[in-house]
C-alpha cells in the first residue's frame, strides 16, 4: 500500500471512528435533555433521573468493559466494536418502550452492556494507526465524538420531545445506530498491531493479571485515572443536569435549553479538545509530565469561570461564561487517554484502556450524575427550583481534587513511561 493510500486509509478510519463515537455519546447523553419529559411523564425525582442516567449505565458499561477489551487484544476490533454499536442501539430504542422507572433503567443497564465494547477498542486502533507523535492529536479528534454526540443528542432529543414525543427520540437514533453498524465493519480494516513502537511482531496478548501487575507498578496510572474520575464527575454531572438548570432557573423551553445548550458544548467542546490534544502532542514529547500538567492546569482555570456562569442571573452571560470552561474542563482527553497507551505494551493497550475507563466511568458516570441530583434534592426546599444551581456549584470541588492527582501523577510519569 502507498503512503498516500495509508493515510487515506487512516483517515477515513478515523473518521468512522469518530461517527461511531458520536453515535456512542448521542445515545448515552440524549437522556439528559429527555429527563425534563421523562420526569414529568414518570412521576420521577431528581435522585432517581441521576440514578438512571448515571448508574444504571455505569454498572454494566464499566464492569464489562474490561473482559471485552481483553477480547479485543487477542481477536478482531473491527468485530466487538460493530456487535457492540448493534447492541447498544437497539437498547436505545427500547428505552422508548419504557413506561415505569425500573424498565427505563433496566434499559440503560443494556445500553451500557453495549458500549462496554465502544471505546477500548477504538483507543488501540488509533493508536496502531498513528505514531508517538501524532497520538495525542489523533485520539483527540476522536474525542470530538464527546461534544458532538452529546450536543447532537440534546438539540436532537429537544427537538424531537417539543414537536412529538421523547420516546420517539429514543426510537429514532436507535435505529439510525443499528444502520450504521454494517457500513463500519464492512469498511474498517484491522491495522497491525504495535506497527509504530519498539515491538513490531504481534504477540500473544497476556492475562488481565500480568496487564494488573504491570499496572501496580506505575502509581501514574492509577493517579491519572483517579484524577481524570474526580474530572468526570463534574463533567458528566453538567452534561446530565445543565438542560434542566436551564429550564428550572431561567424558565426556557425545553426546545430553547437543548439549542442553547448543545451550542455551548459543541463549540467549547471541540476547541478544549483539539487544543488540548496540540498542546499534547506539541509539550508532552519534550517533557512527558506536560501530557497531565496541561490539563490539571486547564481543570483550575475552568473553576472560577463556571462559578460565575452558575451565579449569574443574566441567561446571555451564563451562556458566555459556560463556553470558557468547557473547553477548559475537556482539554485533558487527547493528552491523558495517549498518556494510557504509552504506560503499557501495544498487546496490552485495550485492556489498560478499560482498566481506566473502568475507574474513570463507575467513579464519573455513576457517581457524578447521581451525586449532583441527590444534592438537588436535599437542598429543593431551601432553594426551589434554583437548587440545581448550587448542586452544580458545589461540583466544582472534583475539579481541584482532579487537578491536585494529575499533579502527583506528572511526578512519576516520566519513570513509568513504557
Amino acid at each position: 500500500m502507498s503512503l498516500k493510500s495509508l493515510h487515506n486509509n487512516r483517515a477515513y478510519t478515523l473518521f468512522i471512528l469518530v461517527v461511531v463515537y458520536t453515535f456512542n455519546f448521542l445515545d448515552r447523553q440524549i437522556i439528559g435533555i429527555l429527563a425534563v419529559p421523562i420526569k414529568t411523564d414518570l412521576g420521577l425525582s431528581d435522585t432517581q433521573l441521576g440514578l438512571m442516567g448515571g448508574l444504571a449505565f455505569a454498572l454494566f458499561y464499566t464492569g464489562l468493559g474490561i473482559p471485552i477489551a481483553m477480547l479485543a487484544d487477542r481477536f478482531s476490533r473491527t468485530w466487538i466494536m460493530t456487535v457492540a454499536l448493534t447492541m447498544w442501539s437497539a437498547m436505545t430504542a427500547v428505552c422508548g418502550l419504557a413506561t415505569s422507572f425500573w424498565q427505563l433503567f433496566a434499559a440503560r443497564l443494556g445500553v451500557g452492556i453495549g458500549e462496554a465494547g465502544g471505546v477500548a477498542p477504538a483507543y488501540s486502533l488509533i493508536s496502531d494507526l498513528f505514531p508517538p507523535g501524532q497520538r495525542a492529536r489523533a485520539l483527540s479528534i476522536y474525542s470530538f465524538g464527546i461534544p458532538i454526540g452529546s450536543a447532537l443528542g440534546i438539540v436532537f432529543g429537544g427537538v424531537i420531545a417539543s414537536m412529538l414525543d421523547w420516546r420517539v427520540a429514543f426510537f429514532i437514533v436507535g435505529l439510525a445506530g443499528i444502520a450504521l453498524a454494517p457500513i463500519f465493519r464492512l469498511t474498517v480494516r484491522e491495522p497491525v498491531r504495535g506497527g509504530f513502537d519498539r515491538q513490531h511482531k504481534e504477540s500473544r496478548a497476556p492475562g488481565l493479571k500480568t496487564i494488573l501487575l504491570t499496572l501496580s507498578r506505575k502509581p501514574s496510572f492509577w493517579l491519572i485515572s483517579l484524577g481524570a474520575s474526580s474530572s468526570s464527575m463534574m463533567g458528566y454531572g453538567i452534561f446530565f443536569w445543565l438542560p434542566s438548570f436551564l429550564v428550572r432557573s431561567f424558565e426556557l423551553t425545553l426546545l430553547s435549553a437543548s439549542l442553547h445548550y448543545g451550542g455551548v458544548l459543541l463549540v467549547g467542546g471541540l476547541a478544549g479538545i483539539w487544543a488540548g490534544g496540540w498542546l499534547g502532542d506539541r509539550f508532552g514529547q519534550i517533557k512527558y509530565s506536560r501530557y497531565v500538567n496541561i490539563p490539571a492546569l486547564g481543570f483550575l482555570c475552568a473553576i472560577p469561570f463556571y462559578v460565575l456562569a452558575m451565579l449569574s442571573s443574566n441567561q446571555l452571560l451564563t451562556m458566555v461564561l459556560l463556553l470558557i470552561p468547557t473547553a477548559l474542563s475537556l482539554m485533558w482527553l487527547g493528552p491523558v487517554i495517549s498518556v494510557i497507551q504509552h504506560l503499557v505494551r501495544p498487546d496490552m493497550r485495550a485492556t489498560a484502556s478499560a482498566v481506566f475507563l473502568f475507574i474513570n466511568n463507575l467513579i464519573g458516570i455513576g457517581v457524578g450524575t447521581f451525586a449532583i441530583g441527590l444534592l438537588s434534592d436535599a437542598l429543593q426546599l431551601e432553594y426551589g427550583n434554583d437548587s440545581l444551581r448550587y448542586s452544580i456549584l458545589a461540583g466544582n470541588g472534583f475539579y481541584l481534587v482532579a487537578a491536585s492527582l494529575f499533579y502527583l501523577a506528572s511526578k512519576r510519569l516520566e519513570k513509568d513511561w513504557d
